[in-house]
Parts: C-alpha cells; structure tokens; sequence
C-alpha cells in the first residue's frame, strides 16, 4: 500500500529580527497566542499541546523537533467528520540568520489531493498569521 501523495504548504518570510527573538516569538505561550492561537505550548520533545483557534476549533499537536533558534516542529492534527478537513499534518519552521535579519520558512505537510480547501485555508492562514507575527516582533522591541 502506497501512501497518497500529500501536498505541503511552504511559506517564507524575511524577519528584520535575530534568531533568537523570532525564537522567543515561537516558543512563548503568550506570545505564541499573540499571533497564532491560544495555546499549552512548552519547548520539550514529546510535550503534547493544543492550539484553540478563535473559530472554536481545536489542533492536536505534539512537539516532534526542538533545536533552538534553528528549528521547531511539532504535529498540526485536526480530527473532522468530514474527511475533507480531517488533517494530520506536520509544521516545521526553520529559521536561517541572514545579513538583515532572519529567513522564516515554514513548511506543513500532509495535505491529501482531496482537502483542496484545507489547503488553501492553510496558505492564507499562515500568511495572515506571519503578518500578526511581523507585528508582535516589532512591539517586542
């Protein structure tokens, strides 16, 4: 049995910050929740959380990597009856330090062919949270 193929979502932003407050950004629950979703996020391989969006939706998560100020990732689960928004997905952000700043890449895999809107909800979805994410960095300050 071979596995459907699955589609990622891969969105990268350029952030006039260091790495390691782009990490704080990451992983501070409060923070966190300024820009993504309420959360019991702790930085520890094997710690499960979840994350409460404002829709009354609930993501089953469980962090998978930690390496700090380089890469977090953690799984992005979502249990739907209808199978078209049934998601088990993983999110990885890797941050990579540049001259201005630091590269953002995130990256969530695991789309099946059939959640179309999942997808595309996601693509904006992460779009709209960088740019919380751009201004509570710049509020930090």
């Amino acid at each position: 049995m071979n596995k459907p193929e699955t589609r990622s979502v891969i969105v990268e932003r350029e952030i006039p910050h260091p790495p390691e407050k782009l990490w704080r950004a990451l992983t501070q629950p409060h923070l966190i929740e300024e820009w993504l979703m309420k959360n019991d996020f702790k930085p520890e391989v094997g710690h499960r959380f979840n994350l409460r969006g404002e829709w009354g939706g609930v993501l089953d998560c469980e962090v998978l990597t930690i390496e700090p100020h380089k890469t977090l990732s953690y799984t992005w689960n979502f249990a739907h009856a209808d199978a078209a928004f049934d998601l088990r997905s993983v999110v990885t952000f890797t941050l990579t330090p540049t001259g201005r700043g630091t590269h953002l890449r995130m990256e969530q895999v695991g789309f099946r062919p059939d959640q179309k809107q999942a997808f595309g909800g996601a693509h904006a979805g992460w779009k709209q949270f960088f740019d919380k994410l751009d201004q509570v960095l710049a509020r930090a300050e």
